[in-house]
């Protein structure tokens, strides 16, 4: 079964911050850390981003019915975002946890049911794009700079749902290309459905678009979650000059 999130689960943003979270219910202790729980809030320290990640608040994917006071128990394996949008990394390479927990709860006597394949899976999605984005000119754009256009591909045996993110480190802005894009962007096809692998998807950027870009570096995340919570994220960096 997925493990159990604790205080001593290490955790980080995509830019190398450290996650500190603070326990609403610390009654559940685990070799020294705290079983953490839904809503539980947490800070992050030494991200490296111009767009700061600094927090995150916990929520459950509600796939397992471990509750402490009427409250969803976390697992590793719930996916979790920051406050920018963006996940975050969970891995309990401290020690050894695990839920033995049913995926629902059990009728006294009542053996538990088997997890589902899905819940089975401990393989995280794979998110590929072969080709790199060219660094663009605001003065003297080459042939290959615009329009521009890559293909990201996600794999997996039981995908759920992908989500892409752009952070303009030079503004310290974000975008969320998931639902809807600007003008000069297009993204084929749109909405974070996933339910067939592999699935292409398709961003194309034009020239209207790059040439509202600051100077810096612009770095698109494509992230692919499977049904259990697991989760794969492809980071492709724009490099815009004077």
């Amino acid at each position: 079964m997925p493990e159990v999130l604790t205080t001593k689960t290490a955790i980080s943003c995509l830019h190398g911050g450290t996650g500190t979270t603070t326990p609403s219910e610390p009654i559940w202790s685990v070799e020294g850390g705290f079983v953490l729980v839904e809503n539980d809030v947490g800070h992050l320290a030494g991200c490296s981003s111009n767009l700061q990640c600094e927090s995150y608040v916990l929520q459950s994917m509600g796939l397992n019915a471990t509750k402490i006071k009427e409250k969803k128990v976390i697992l590793v394996t719930d996916f979790n975002l920051t406050n920018t949008g963006l996940p975050l990394i969970m891995i309990n390479a401290i020690h050894d946890v695990v839920d033995n927990s049913s995926p629902a709860p059990l009728v006294d006597g009542q053996p538990p049911p088997p997890l589902s394949p899905a819940m089975a899976d401990t393989l995280a999605p794979v998110v590929t794009c072969p080709t790199p984005l060219v660094p663009f000119s605001l003065a003297s754009p080459s042939p290959a700079a615009a329009p521009q256009t890559v293909t990201f591909t996600l794999t997996s045996a039981h995908p759920m749902k992908w989500m892409l993110m752009l952070v303009n480190e030079p503004g310290a802005t974000q975008l969320d290309l998931t639902n809807a894009t600007p003008p000069g962007v297009t993204i084929d096809p749109l909405g974070g459905s996933w339910d067939v692998s592999p699935l292409q998807i398709e961003m194309t950027l034009e020239l209207t678009f790059l040439n509202t870009l600051l100077v810096g570096e612009h770095r698109f995340y494509l992230t692919a979650i499977n049904q259990r919570g697991l989760s794969h994220t492809f980071e492709l960096l724009l490099t815009v000059t004077p």
